[in-house]
């Protein structure tokens, strides 16, 4: 259910399409197998690359004998460091300036000196067939002297562990951030309370594994790629690696079966691609499979936060302090420590905290390097913290709704700013109120059937608990976007746009957006993303910021494109511009509706030779960038019922419940497929995925066997409920981004719900929480 909010100031007929839930114009070929997708991308003359990987954790390379491999049938050429010796470059997004010794953790396209973890590239093969490559990787033979495996974040501070960079600490960054005075609050505290609380590894497992086909233009000594998912990022970097002008790689759009930030950025792989294309003359595919992807893609989470709270008599909090560990695994990826940054930057939430006190440790390790996925650093942050407040609630008395209704935000605090900066942004709250929030999802969710339910079925003997968890997300991350618009003649529209297309429905919502202030069919509208040819400039999709980024810089285009037709329609009709509205995607004369023109007829008339003679441009379009310098922060509640089976530790999730507040919806039905989606990995991450390792460093979750998934049946009817109660005043829609909300308090809320079912008061702090973990309890003496 919703409530309808403000238009946020969109055109005069702002419910026609926006606000609407408009079906997602890019099913119909998903459904229907014409997709085109990474491995289906199949060139003439095309050589296939397989990745000779390491098996040990932690080691010296005493040698890498491609002989035997060089020799086998089909091979055009193996390579290795002593070909490519460069490593990935971070994305230039402030960090080096604030932290110039990241640069001593990058990742190296293929390991020289030593392998830090399992999975990490040693050679490449490439061959004449995907199978051949394969055949002959196994043949390169990689001698190895064992180091000792670094693997916990808290023992690789420690004296006693390995160093696993020359010179260099196993902390690569250490981030601060704070507000009032900490050390005070806790001596005048009537309450302190403090916990321990552990996210286990785990990441996002897309459909469709990473893959790169790469092909040269030989005779202008350019390269056209496709496969990464960010283009306009990794165009920069990729040309960066290959010595290329920016011009002369082109990155091209295929579908993306799926990416949650875990395939987001550039990877070994994709250089090894490029470089073998070049140097071969050949364009060149590969396909990653499921244990690669296990193994070397990009994990995430891996966290421990050691949080403690000060309390008045009366529960406020007055301080809250957290130590952070961070578990980046061997190297630095993609943006970081983006990830980490946003971590302690949130820890607080949605809540009134006076003092804060965070400090992060990015730690390395001999673990598969991390990357940002679904919610990076909120699930973790909000797990540690929502925790607390339930261990609290138990010590001082009070009810778990009670101690966060006494801690809330509400409208009388805003704008809340505390004076702390998140990813270079400011942290400044501005519109909302989470404690009406609640008392309306409480409602929604008749969340005192829940607890009246609960309380009779553990009064029949049986294990059933109620949880709740308070999120906030930061969203609309990214100062800038591009986007255009072109009108065609036969009467179509085009939107390009510097975003990306991951499975979010951003072609829906962008042609939505077109078509309010256009006045037209969003059928009529084609959008294009992906391609540097068509689209010069842009950033991506990531940190739940398309919608506002790329619809502001579209709906900015399509405005321009409406003046312009405007200026135009004035001339061809003889008219004042003052005079002349839009109806229908038609330019029309005020007051005599028979006088006017479609767009299309203004776009056909205004041709090469009419524009020339007016100089003028030919056409009808424009091109746009929105910059925005504030983020959105969308807030809502998780709230779920389990029940435990004692006899096998068992569960069943009989109900749940999620909400947000999204300050303006622009596909209402796009959104609840968001929630859903995302609350389905959040409930993959608390009770089923995590990445475990052995004592030596190997990974002991490389398939479906191990790593275990919820399946359809394991995920139940998400009840969603949405208000538009508060859009936010820094975009022109009031939209907030909501790509991750549905994630973010899933963990918290089904701990609180198992230690609900046990009785026993807060146990439950770490996640995800294993059938064992559960026996176990339900077994245990009582103490």
């Amino acid at each position: 259910m919703s409530k309808p909010g403000a238009s946020g100031g969109l055109g005069a007929s702002a419910k026609r399409y926006v606000g609407k839930s408009v079906r997602r114009r890019e099913d119909p070929r998903l459904l229907r197998g014409e997709a085109r997708f990474i491995d289906d991308v199949d060139l003439h003359g095309q050589l296939y690359l397989s990745v000779v990987r390491s098996s040990e954790a932690h080691a010296r390379i005493l040698s890498v004998n491609v002989a035997e491999a060089s020799r086998a049938p089909g091979v055009r050429l193996v390579i290795t460091a002593d070909d490519i010796s460069a490593h990935v470059p971070l994305e230039q997004i402030g960090y080096h300036d604030v932290y110039p010794q990241i640069d001593d953790y990058l990742h190296p396209v293929f390991a020289s000196d030593r392998v830090r973890y399992v999975g990490q590239p040693v050679a490449a093969v490439i061959a004449d067939t995907a199978y051949l490559a394969e055949d002959a990787a196994g043949l390169v033979e990689a001698d190895y002297e064992l180091l000792p495996p670094v693997l916990d974040p808290q023992h690789a501070m420690s004296d006693e562990a390995e160093p696993l960079f020359d010179g260099c600490s196993n902390e690569s960054v250490r981030i601060v951030k704070s507000y009032g005075d900490s050390e005070k609050a806790f001596a005048e505290a009537a309450h302190v309370v403090k916990g321990r609380y552990v996210t286990g590894r785990h990441s996002g497992v897309p459909m469709e594994t990473r893959g790169c086909v790469a092909e040269p233009d030989r005779g202008r000594k350019q390269l056209f790629m496709w496969g990464p998912v960010h283009t306009h990022d990794c165009q920069r970097l990729i040309a960066e690696v290959l010595g290329l002008p920016l011009a002369d790689l082109r990155m091209k759009h295929v579908d993306i079966g799926g990416s949650f930030g875990v395939k987001g950025g550039v990877f070994p792989e994709y250089i090894m691609v490029g470089w073998a294309a070049l140097n071969l003359g050949r364009p060149v595919k590969w396909t990653e499979d499921r244990l690669e992807h296990m193994v070397a893609n990009a994990h995430a989470r891996e966290q421990v936060h050691e949080m403690s709270a000060a309390f008045d008599a009366e529960g406020r909090i007055l301080a809250l302090t957290d130590e952070i560990w961070h578990n980046h695994g061997a190297f630095m990826r993609q943006a970081e420590p983006l990830v980490s940054d946003i971590t302690v930057g949130m820890v607080p939430g949605p809540y009134r905290v006076p003092v804060y006190d965070g400090v992060l440790h990015v730690v390395h390790s001999n673990k598969t390097p991390l990357s940002a996925y679904r919610a990076p650093g909120r699930f973790e942050g909000t797990f540690a913290r929502e925790r607390l407040l339930d261990q609290a609630a138990q010590e001082l008395g009070l009810s778990r709704v009670e101690i966060r209704r006494r801690n809330l935000l509400t409208a009388s605090d805003l704008p809340f700013k505390p004076g702390m900066d998140i990813c270079f942004e400011p942290y400044h709250f501005d519109s909302g109120d989470v404690v009406k929030h609640l008392e309306q999802a409480l409602e929604a969710a008749d969340y005192a059937a829940w607890l009246q339910e609960a309380e009779d079925l553990r009064a029949q003997g049986r294990l059933v608990g109620n949880g709740i968890g308070i999120l906030m997300d930061k969203a609309g991350l990214g100062l800038y976007e591009t986007g255009a618009v072109d009108v065609d003649a036969s009467g179509r529209i085009r939107v390009r746009t510097g975003a990306s297309s991951v499975g979010q429905g951003i072609e829906t919502v962008l042609a939505q957006i077109v078509a309010e202030e256009l006045q037209v069919d969003p059928e009529l509208i084609d959008v294009v993303h992906g391609d540097t040819e068509l689209v010069p400039e842009g950033v991506g999709s990531w940190s739940s910021r398309s919608t506002v980024l790329a619809g502001g810089a579209a709906r900015q285009a399509a405005l321009d494109t409406l003046e312009k037709a405007k200026r135009l329609a004035a001339d061809m009709l003889e008219a004042n511009v003052e005079d002349l509205v839009l109806d229908d995607g038609h330019i029309r004369v005020a007051g005599a509706a028979h006088e006017g023109m479609s767009l299309a007829e203004i776009a056909g008339r205004w041709d090469g030779w009419s524009a020339r003679l007016a100089g003028d441009q030919p056409g009808l379009g424009a091109q746009a960038v929105y910059l925005d310098n504030h983020m959105n922060y969308p807030y809502g509640v998780t709230l779920v019922q389990v029940e435990i089976d004692p006899g096998t530790g068992g569960h069943t999730l009989r109900r749940f419940f999620t909400s947000t507040e999204a300050g303006h919806a622009i596909n209402p039905m796009t959104t609840r497929g968001q929630v859903v989606g995302a609350a389905a990995q959040g409930i993959g991450g608390a009770l089923y995925e995590e990445f475990v390792y052995d004592e030596s460093g190997q990974p002991l979750a490389t398939s479906f066997m191990d790593y275990l998934l919820p399946t359809s049946l394991d995920v139940p009817d998400v009840d969603f409920f949405m208000t538009e109660d508060a859009p936010t005043p820094n975009n022109p829609f009031g939209a907030k981004g909501l790509g991750e909300v549905g994630i973010i308090a899933v963990g918290a809320a089904v701990a609180g719900a198992i230690d609900d079912a046990f009785g026993e008061g807060v146990r439950t702090t770490k996640v995800p929480v294993t059938p064992e973990t559960l026996w176990r309890r339900a077994h245990a003496s009582p103490q």
